[in-house]
C-alpha cells in the first residue's frame, strides 16, 4: 500500500518545477510536461520514489541508527524542525556547519563545550564573575545552541542524511557522499540527481509541498522505531522465560538423586 497518494501532491503542488530555462537536464526522466515556461514534476514518479524513500528510512530507524534531516531554507525550516523532533531524530535548520560530518570530532566538542557551560552555570562556578564575562558566557551559549543544538544527542555519524533542496545544501550532501553516508532528498528540476542515493522529485520551495513528503518519510520512521521497541520487549520476555525455565532443569537431576538414594540402601540391604 502506497503511503502517500498522487491526489495529495497534487493538492500540496508538489508537481510545480522550476523555469524552463533554470532546469537541469539531468532530471528528465522525472520531468511530465512544461507549462507557461515552468516544468511540471510527473507525480506518478513522485509517489513510487516517495514510497521506496519511505521504506528505506523504516528500515534504518528499525535497525535503531539515526537520520540527520538538513533544511536551511527560510520557508521549509520550520516544518523539518517540527516534524524531525516528533520522531526524536537530529536535525540542522541554521547555517550548516562546515565539517560537520567529516570534522565530527570537533563538533561533539563544541556540543560538549555547550554542556560544560550549563553544568557550570548549575553548580556556581560563574558565580563570581562580573555582569560582562557573563553575559559573554550566555551568548556562547545562546549561539551554540541556536547552531548545535537540535544535534546535541547526535553521538555519532548518522546513517542517512534527509536534505530538502540539494542544491542549497550542496556541502552537506558533498560530505556525506564523501563518507559514503545515504542521501534522501527532495530534487527540484533545478537540481543535479546524480549524488543523490534516494531521489524524490518534488517542488522544494512550497513549505505544503515538504510537509506532505515529510508526513509519509516520517510516519514510515516512526513505525521502525515502533517495531524496533516491540521486538526489543520480545526478545526482553523470551529471555526471561528462558532463564525462569533453567532453574527447573537444573533441579530435575537432584529430584533424581533423591529418588534413586532409597534404591541404594535396598539394594545394600
Amino acid at each position: 500500500m502506497s503511503r502517500t497518494n498522487f491526489d495529495q501532491l497534487l493538492q500540496a503542488g508538489c508537481h510545480f518545477g522550476h523555469l524552463k530555462r533554470k532546469w537541469n537536464p539531468a532530471m528528465a526522466p522525472y520531468i511530465y510536461t512544461e507549462r507557461n515556461g515552468i516544468h511540471i514534476i510527473d507525480l506518478h514518479k513522485t509517489v513510487a520514489k516517495v514510497d521506496e524513500a519511505a521504506e528505506a528510512l523504516k528500515q534504518i530507524a528499525k535497525s535503531g541508527k539515526k537520520i540527520l534531516f538538513v533544511a536551511t531554507k527560510k520557508q521549509t525550516k520550520e516544518v523539518v524542525a517540527e516534524k524531525a523532533a516528533s520522531i526524536n531524530m537530529p536535525y540542522v535548520i541554521e547555517r550548516w556547519p562546515g565539517g560537520m560530518l567529516t570534522n565530527f570530532p570537533t563538533i561533539r566538542k563544541a556540543v560538549k563545550k555547550m554542556a560544560n557551560i550549563d553544568r557550570l552555570m548549575q553548580d556556581g562556578t560563574y558565580s563570581n564573575l562580573s555582569k560582562r564575562e557573563l553575559l559573554q558566557i550566555t551568548r556562547q551559549r545562546a549561539k551554540l545552541e541556536k547552531n548545535l543544538g537540535s544535534i546535541a544527542d547526535l553521538t555519532r555519524l548518522p546513517s542517512a542524511l534527509f536534505v530538502v533542496d540539494v542544491m542549497k545544501e550542496n556541502i552537506a550532501v558533498r560530505e556525506a557522499n564523501r563518507l559514503g553516508i545515504p542521501v534522501f532528498g527532495i530534487v527540484d528540476t533545478n537540481s543535479d540527481p546524480n549524488n543523490i542515493d534516494f531521489v524524490i522529485p518534488a517542488n522544494d520551495d512550497a513549505k505544503d509541498s515538504v510537509e506532505a513528503i515529510l508526513n509519509a518519510c516520517c510516519t514510515a520512521i516512526a513505525e521502525g522505531i515502533e517495531e524496533r521497541k516491540v521486538e526489543k520487549a520480545d526478545e526482553k520476555a523470551a529471555d526471561a522465560q528462558a532463564e525462569g525455565e533453567e532453574p527447573k532443569a537444573k533441579r530435575a537431576p537432584r529430584k533424581a538423586r533423591k529418588d534413586a538414594e532409597p534404591k541404594a540402601e535396598a539394594a545394600a540391604e
